[in-house]
């Protein structure tokens, strides 16, 4: 009998997990980072499927169109970043935009003389607890402004992501500031294999010779030596090459510039 109640237990320990860890996908938004790769020569017309249709269609989806970009040194590439309500409304959502009959129309007059995208590559995020952006927060954050945004990822240690997102929290984002440097947001992504290691974050500067001098002054800040000093006494915490970054510019049809 104290068995079948232990098991009766832990199956309703387990369905009750379940139907948090469901409940909490529903209501938490994420955000969708994009990056598109054309083919050589159609970023114009891409551009143009985006402003002309793509982002209304994404609207009538439920997804919220945030911030459009172009990277500065990558003229074949476009990034941007969406929301949705949850993970489950993003799954409804895409399949739903791709059977949208504006969007079959759209796609198919902008494709006649070939395809305009070679390569997708999608990432979902959470933002994190010292973000200063949530929920779509960018525009009044950085609006008007025609900053050079700077998209950072960094990959952790095993078991040190904690450790980095600490030292953001607690360090680094003031220095950043102190530095000129705009906070704008901080996340981790949401699938198995980088949710555990992977810090994404977005700064932006007034220029890319801002950006220069900002980074050269942050590099000799005191403060920073000793606080990188002291969160690394236990090991590294990025990994060697665990620093990837890009500039990037808002397009013209940005919800954001």
């Amino acid at each position: 009998m104290i068995k079948q109640f232990a098991v009766a237990l832990t199956v309703s320990f387990l369905a009750l997990g379940a139907s948090l860890a469901c409940a909490a996908e529903k209501a938490s938004e994420v955000y969708e980072l994009r990056t598109y790769t054309t083919n050589e020569g159609k970023l114009p017309a891409l551009h143009k499927r985006f402003s002309d249709h793509t982002m209304t269609i994404f609207e009538t989806h439920g997804i919220k169109n945030i911030a459009y970009w172009t990277p500065t040194d990558k003229p074949n590439t476009l990034v941007y970043l969406v929301a949705h309500k949850s993970r489950a409304a993003a799954r409804k959502s895409w399949p739903a935009f791709g059977n949208d009959p504006a969007w079959k129309k759209a796609y198919a007059a902008s494709t006649e003389d070939g395809r305009l995208v070679s390569k997708v590559e999608s990432i979902y995020l959470q933002p994190n607890d010292y973000s200063p952006v949530k929920s779509g927060g960018f525009k009044s954050l950085a609006d008007g402004k025609n900053l050079t945004y700077e998209l950072r990822t960094y990959t952790t240690n095993k078991g040190k992501l904690k450790n980095l997102n600490a030292r953001f929290r607690d360090h680094t984002l003031r220095i950043f500031k102190k530095h000129g440097m705009l906070n704008v947001f901080y996340a981790t992504p949401l699938d198995e294999k980088r949710s555990s290691n992977t810090l994404v974050y977005f700064i932006a500067h007034k220029s890319a010779d801002a950006a220069a001098a900002s980074w050269k002054a942050f590099g000799g800040d005191a403060e920073w030596k000793k606080v990188a000093k002291e969160s690394q006494v236990d090991g590294r915490i990025l990994t060697k090459g665990g620093v990837k970054r890009q500039y990037l510019k808002a397009t013209d049809y940005s919800p954001v510039k």
